[in-house]
């Protein structure tokens, strides 16, 4: 039986895109039952159109609370409930309140080793800090920017002669096989959000799994 995804997105899609044809192609036991975005002109939003995925599309109102925003798109959420939301690349805040009774069913991939390099311009940050490792973590969402209990992460080294883009790319071809092993994780059972932290097979992690070369989780 297959697990009923929403998918936030706010820009190209290559997760969104990712997860679609992981689906497709067998690897992912998932059902993508929506698309929802904050720009009705991102390229993820075409790309759900075309794989016939349903999509929710809504420009916020900058002269309205920002909650209120939120609150229409928990609600549209409410209405197909998905039992696991994926935030990659949702470019917006959401309000606390709202999130928080999706907490241990929702969850979001950073394009850095968390807790390093909260927010925005990660890539950046992680070269002026002169960083010798750099990557992505997927992790549960809750009312903490990107702070939620790290569930896995995927590692790249920084080489000599490292720009932005270089890094960008790099890390990001980690990050299709990390969101995808952790879906995969969460969809099985295997990985689960308790009070005492992120469990694997029953046994609280003492840090978050890692995604090897060949694509797999390691969890210690």
């Amino acid at each position: 039986m297959s697990t009923r995804v929403a998918v936030l997105a706010s820009g190209r899609g290559s997760h969104f895109q990712a997860l679609a044809d992981a689906a497709r192609a067998g690897a992912l036991p998932i059902q993508l039952i929506g698309l929802f975005s904050d720009r009705p002109d991102a390229p993820v939003v075409e790309r759900a159109n075309a794989l016939g995925i349903p999509v929710w599309a809504e420009r916020p109102d900058k002269q309205a609370p920002r909650v209120d925003f939120d609150r229409r798109l928990f609600a549209a959420l409410d209405e197909i409930q998905p039992s696991l939301i994926v935030c990659a690349g949702f470019m917006r805040i959401i309000n606390g309140s709202v999130l928080t009774p999706w907490s241990a069913r929702m969850i979001n991939i950073h394009p850095s080793l968390l807790p390093r390099h909260r927010g925005l311009h990660t890539h950046r940050r992680a070269l002026d800090s002169g960083d010798r490792e750099h990557g992505a973590s997927v992790h549960f969402v809750t009312a903490e920017l990107d702070g939620g209990p790290v569930i896995a992460q995927a590692r790249v080294p920084v080489v000599s002669g490292d720009d932005e883009t270089s890094l960008a790319a790099r890390v990001l071809a980690r990050e299709h096989p990390l969101l995808a092993q952790s879906v995969l994780g969460i969809t099985q059972g295997r990985l689960q959000l308790h009070a005492d932290g992120v469990r694997f097979d029953g046994r609280t992690l003492q840090s978050p799994c890692q995604l090897d070369a060949q694509d797999r989780l390691v969890c210690a």
